[in-house]
């Protein structure tokens, strides 16, 4: 068994790059622990004259408040993800993979260059533009549709979806219905769903979070939850934040209601016609509902919303639930206008 090895202790990091002859004996990297990771240790690794790196490493007890757990094997399904990325999204949408380790539950990819910018931070600083939600949408249709039509070869290499449960079916889905009884019902159903449902390559951590602008450009992050399975489930985690934004920022929220129209018929464009297109619509309904309450009643609510808003967000989302729209142009209508009736 290797030594433990916690990389965000920059001196032992650069002695376990040496020894594993990944950097030179006497060279002397700049080491930054980059802050936000709930489920790895991540930090940057600058070196003189050469490639800068990230370097991740997997928690088995992920930085929440709530008890969640996850094996640190998945930064492998991470390093999986990487690799076919960078055949399946547009050109330079994601980063490199360096190495991988797996007795250490790390990889190693190429670093984002500066000057660059978090989305997350951008939108809810109201920066809010029509062509990263357009790319954003284009990012995500395009890698459903060709996941889809490679469908034979990424099926059996995606297929475990142990991590998609813990990191989310557990603590989204499961989690919420036990805190909030009146959305069993609702909750079983979806996850019942969601299991039958084998279409196309899912990111299942599609978040503006994850994303980094770089010269103008999107490139996504974080690929641990990975899986073959819903694509509706991509699509009701991202509406989600957008919608949320849209609750959180009053002064905005009619763009951040346009936004997510816009980011919705984007994507459709993007996907194209496929067999299962028509009935993708009412599913992205069902799992933005699901996501919009999970994130203000599950292991992992979203930090800017506070208590006032996490109520009415509840509320509101309670009371779609029960009868949940028809198409997401209606979802988006009804969540914002009640949203605003209660604010």
């Amino acid at each position: 068994m290797a030594p433990e090895l916690d990389i965000e202790q920059p001196d032992a990091l650069v002695r376990y790059l040496r020894r594993s002859g990944r950097i030179g004996a006497d060279e002397q990297p700049t080491v930054t622990v980059l802050a936000g990771g709930v489920s790895n240790r991540t930090v940057l690794v600058e070196r003189q004259g050469q490639e800068h790196w990230v370097l991740k490493q997997a928690l088995a007890k992920l930085r929440v408040a709530a008890d969640w757990y996850s094996s640190p094997e998945r930064i492998r399904r991470e390093a999986l993800g990487l690799r076919w990325l960078a055949e399946l999204a547009p050109p330079g949408a994601s980063m490199a993979l360096r190495f991988e380790d797996h007795e250490h539950h790390l990889l190693a990819m190429t670093a984002v260059p500066q000057p660059h910018e978090n989305w997350k931070v951008r939108l809810l600083g109201g920066g809010i533009e029509p062509d990263h939600i357009m790319q954003f949408a284009l990012l995500l249709g395009q890698v459903h549709r060709r996941s889809y039509e490679r469908r034979a070869e990424l099926e059996p290499v995606f297929r475990d979806r142990s991590f998609f449960e813990s990191l989310r079916v557990e603590p989204y889905y499961r989690y919420t219905a036990a805190q909030v009884p009146e959305a069993r019902h609702f909750y079983d159903g979806l996850i019942d769903e969601a299991a039958a449902c084998r279409l196309a390559l899912v990111h299942g951590d599609y978040s503006p979070k994850n994303v980094l602008i770089f010269g103008g450009r999107l490139i996504l992050l974080d690929h641990e939850v990975i899986h073959f399975g819903d694509p509706a489930f991509d699509l009701g985690f991202s509406l989600t934040h957008l919608l949320s934004k849209a609750h959180h920022l009053p002064a905005q929220r009619a763009a951040f209601a346009e936004g997510a129209r816009l980011y919705w018929h984007s994507y459709r464009t993007a996907l194209g016609e496929l067999p299962w297109t028509s009935e993708l619509e009412p599913r992205a309904v069902k799992h933005t509902l699901g996501c919009l309450l999970a994130r203000v009643a599950g292991r992992s609510p979203l930090e800017y919303l506070d208590p006032t808003e996490q109520a009415r967000q509840q509320q509101v989302t309670l009371e779609l639930m029960a009868r949940p729209p028809l198409t997401i142009e209606r979802l988006i209508e009804a969540f914002v206008a009640q949203i605003e009736a209660l604010s």
